[in-house]
């Protein structure tokens, strides 16, 4: 279990939403949180670098917002963070310093930390992305399962008890997706691993390895 605790995936010295991760042990067990979390931070955030705009919004000065991008609230977008052409941000979300949020992708109830590109048609739902995490053109967390029943996570022979019914993916720091995968719910990769295109992900990932397949899962040299 030590592998998939949060000291385990993420640095916490790259996302403003540091604070949040100190409430819990395991990254899914924040999920719930995000919302309210954003709505709190928020208001303490100096005028001088982020802007309120409608309710539960504020978007750092030197942000890039496109027109077309959709902004829901709660929602922080930090800075030097890039939200491009027609990007759809359903609500409680923070987007992390330098992040990009690209062409149609849409995000809802996530964590992005800094540096993390989200950059073309992606559906990022109920999930947290670590630093300079990238998700390849196309792909995409699932966050409900087919049957509609609570999220349960594989760990080796184990089966653990989410209780969620809405849980995308758990990405660590410097993970490679690659294009038109699909990370299935309750998917967790540990720091610095690819993904490669086309894969159909579940479960838990161990770091720094390099996933082909699910009986094709090697260590990177």
């Amino acid at each position: 279990m030590e592998e998939l605790k949060i000291c385990s995936l993420y640095n916490l010295e790259e996302t403003i939403a540091a604070e949040l991760f100190s409430t819990a042990l395991y990254p899914w067990e924040l999920l719930p949180k995000i919302g309210d979390f954003i709505k709190k931070l928020g208001e303490t955030l100096p005028a001088d670098k982020y802007e309120k705009r409608g309710e539960n919004i504020w978007i750092a000065h030197n942000a890039i917002v496109s027109p077309s991008a959709f902004i829901g609230g709660p929602c922080i977008i930090d800075e030097e963070a890039e939200i491009r052409h027609c990007a759809f941000i359903r609500g409680n979300a923070v987007v992390g310093k330098g992040a990009v949020v690209g062409n149609s992708t849409e995000l809802k109830n996530v964590i992005l930390f800094n540096k993390v590109q989200v950059p073309h048609y992606n559906y990022v739902g109920d999930s947290i992305l670590g630093f300079k995490a990238h998700m390849g053109a196309g792909s995409i967390t699932s966050n409900v399962k087919s049957d509609k029943t609570l999220v349960v996570l594989r760990y080796g022979g184990e089966k653990i008890e989410t209780g969620l019914k809405k849980f995308g993916a758990m990405l660590g720091d410097c993970v490679e997706v690659g294009c038109n995968s699909v990370l299935n719910p309750g998917t967790i990769i540990g720091k610095e691993t690819n993904i490669y295109p086309t894969s159909s992900v579940r479960g838990f990932i161990p770091k720094s390895s390099i996933y082909k397949s699910s009986d094709n899962i090697v260590k990177k040299i």
